[in-house]
């Protein structure tokens, strides 16, 4: 996966590596950091293009966030692509779970998932967030998951 910054400007570390040095300067300048971690998707034609954020969250301090996008040309129903949302996120959150334990950073994993049986994301809630909470990470729906409903989407 390719990481940049929400400028553009490319991340050259490897995303473990770049989290690092971002949560090691942050906490030197005084900053209690959380990092909350999402996905959104847009289907356009034939293509279903995906963001994936990592959103550092300074308490009272605002934030910043790294963007990763991908693209995929599987047709799937909304069902399957709220769970390839959540699984892009929950795979980030896994691979970063161990150096966020180490620097005492809390984490969320936010899915776009609507908790109003009205809409369709609805569908892949369940499964969602059994998913997430079985994988021992703190689950956020809409309209509290920002990091994919806000941040992901602007970016997608």
């Amino acid at each position: 996966m390719n990481w940049r910054r929400l400028n553009g400007q490319r991340l050259e570390l490897p995303i473990k590596d770049a989290v690092e040095q971002a949560i090691i300067r942050e906490t030197a300048e005084g900053h209690k950091l959380k990092v909350c971690i999402g996905t959104d998707s847009q289907v356009r034609g034939k293509v279903t293009e995906y963001a994936t954020v990592i959103v550092f969250l300074r308490e009272k301090k605002g934030g910043f966030m790294f963007i990763s996008n991908d693209r995929s040309e599987l047709k799937m129903t909304i069902r399957e692509r709220m769970i390839n949302e959540v699984g892009k996120s929950v795979e980030i959150a896994y691979a970063l779970c161990d150096l966020l334990d180490k620097h005492n950073v809390a984490l969320e994993v936010h899915a776009d998932i609507n908790t109003d049986p009205h809409f369709k994301s609805n569908t892949a809630l369940r499964d969602a967030m059994g998913y997430i909470l079985g994988m021992g990470f703190v689950f956020k729906a809409k309209p509290d998951a920002f990091a994919s409903s806000s941040c992901a989407d602007k970016v997608v």
